[in-house]
Formats: C-alpha cells, structure tokens, sequence
C-alpha cells in the first residue's frame, strides 16, 4: 500500500493533531487500512464464541486473545478495559483500541429492544493509558440504530467521539440495524443509512455488517455504503466461522470492489488454535494493508 491523505477532523485541537496522526498512522500501519482483531465477544457473545465443538481448547482462556495481538500482524486489538487492565502489562507491543460500551446476548430483540450503555468514560480511559504506559491508541463504541433506544447510543456515541478527539485517539463505531423496527438487518440500503449516520456522528472509522441484496453480488451491494459514509472509513464485520479461502476472498472483495479499507474480525481468528491463528491474522493482514491478493495471502495462512 502507498502512503495515504489523512483528513484530520476539525474537533481534534491544534495541540492534539500530531498525536492523533500519529495513533491513526499507527493502527492502519501507514496504509490508511484498518485490520482490526476484535476482542470484545467474551461480553456480547459470553462463552458461546469461546468453548465448544469445533473450537480450540485455549480459546477459553482470555489470555490466548493477547498471545494473538502480540505475535501476529495487526492494526489494532480492541477489547474492554477491564480485560487490557489484567492482562496488558504482559503485552506492551500491542496497539489497543478500548471498547467503551457492551452488552450480552441474553435478553432477545422481541423481549427488549437492544441498549448497550457507556462502561467508562473518556478521562477514564486517558487516566488509564498515562498510568500503564499501555499504548491505548483508540476507542470504540456500538450503536443499535432501530432500537427504541436508539436516542441514548447516539447521544453517547457523539459525546465519545468528541472527547476522544480531544486526546488525539482515533475512534470506530460499531454501527448494527436491530430492533423490533428493523426488518432487514442486512438491507444495503439501511447499512449505508448506519454508515451516514456513523459519518454524522464524526466517527473515523464504522463498522459494519456484511450487506446483502436479492440477485446482487454482495461487494455491489455494499458500495452503497461505503459512498454514503464519506470520509469516515468503513470496516466490515467479519461474521461467523468460514473457510479461510472464502474468508479471503471475501475480504478481498470489500476492499478492491466495494472500497472499504479493512475488516473487524474476532471468532475467524481466536476460535483458531495459537498457531493457525497468528498465521490467519498474517494472511489478513497482507490483504488489508499490504495489498496482497487471495493466492499471495493463502501461501502465507499455509505457512
């Protein structure tokens, strides 16, 4: 990947603007693309993603997500604080993105509309990152538009993002259609509505799921929203266990079709055992930033 133009929003101060280039240059690796290596499901999946058939037996142990930040090739590792406060002192090498709010998947969307509430605020987590020397380098923060609580995440959301601006971190929005109200989760048309909004909110990068249209190639479909968020970058949910070369190509697609620049992915990574899973990140990794095409990155998975 070449060098990249970074548009530094106008709510960063003057002083903090070398601080917040630095933290994006150094989570996208230079390349302006973001491989994001998500943590955050020990929370919003509790032990479903973590224990059963077909995963490995170490990815109980929270502790197998930080041996996978520290030796593969990532952007970024996002995950709670709580889980970067016991285990970050022994991974100092990792660039770590806080998330800033999390729920369980207990309470189903026809019991209760979905409301994930801010944990800590921003000082919190600047306090935090000037007491560890951690490099906490970012936040992020999901938001359920749809949900009858809708109002409550986006107030949050944009309290989040301007204060985190403020600091000079980089900031991503999880941003999910879900609700009694939303019929289609995965409606091109209302992701590239949550890509808006997520731009609206002056998020720098979104996060989104996979869109997905009736009798349209899926990377057509998401072009929409990458189109609709503007300068707020779009990264892609990467969904449940599949094979890698699918997965690869996949991601592939929504990079050079569609024009996101990177993806979020947790259970294709961790579910893996230790090994495979740093390799898999590698291959990731080559695609996201270093351009690579889905053959250069399957040698590199193949080890």
């Amino acid at each position: 990947m070449t060098d990249f133009t970074l548009h530094i929003p106008a709510d960063v101060p003057k002083e903090m603007r070398a601080e917040y280039e630095k933290n994006y240059r150094a989570i996208t690796c230079n390349s302006g693309n973001l491989m994001l290596f998500a943590g955050d499901q020990k929370v919003e999946h509790l032990n479903d993603d973590f224990y059963g058939d077909g995963i490995a037996e170490e990815d109980i142990d929270p502790e197998h997500l930080f041996k996978i930040a520290s030796s593969a090739k990532i952007g970024v590792f996002a995950s709670q604080l709580g889980l970067i406060a016991r285990y970050g002192a022994d991974y100092p090498d990792v660039r770590y993105m806080v998330k800033m709010n999390s729920k369980t998947h207990l309470i189903p969307t026809e019991q209760r509309d979905p409301m994930s509430s801010q944990w800590y605020d921003v000082e919190q987590v600047v306090e935090f990152k000037e007491n560890s020397g951690l490099q906490i380098m970012a936040v992020g923060y999901t938001v359920y538009i749809g949900s009858e609580f809708e109002h409550e995440q986006l107030q949050q959301a944009a309290q989040v993002i301007y204060e985190a601006h403020q600091y000079g971190l980089v900031t991503a929005l999880w941003m999910y259609p879900r609700g009694k109200a939303v019929k289609d989760e995965k409606c091109p048309h209302l992701i590239a509505g949550a890509t808006g909004t997520a731009a609206c909110l002056g998020t720098d990068f979104v996060k989104v799921n996979y869109p997905k249209r009736e009798g349209e190639p899926r990377p057509e479909s998401f072009k929409e929203a990458i189109k609709a968020a503007g300068r707020t970058k779009v990264v892609c949910a990467g969904g449940g266990s599949m094979g890698v070369d699918a997965f690869l190509q996949q991601l592939h697609d929504q990079i050079h079709i569609s024009g996101a620049v990177g993806n979020a992915t947790g259970r294709n990574i961790h579910q893996r055992p230790f090994d495979e899973a740093v390799r898999l990140c590698n291959a990731i990794y080559a695609v996201t930033v270093e351009g690579a095409d889905v053959a250069t990155a399957m040698k590199i998975y193949h080890g």
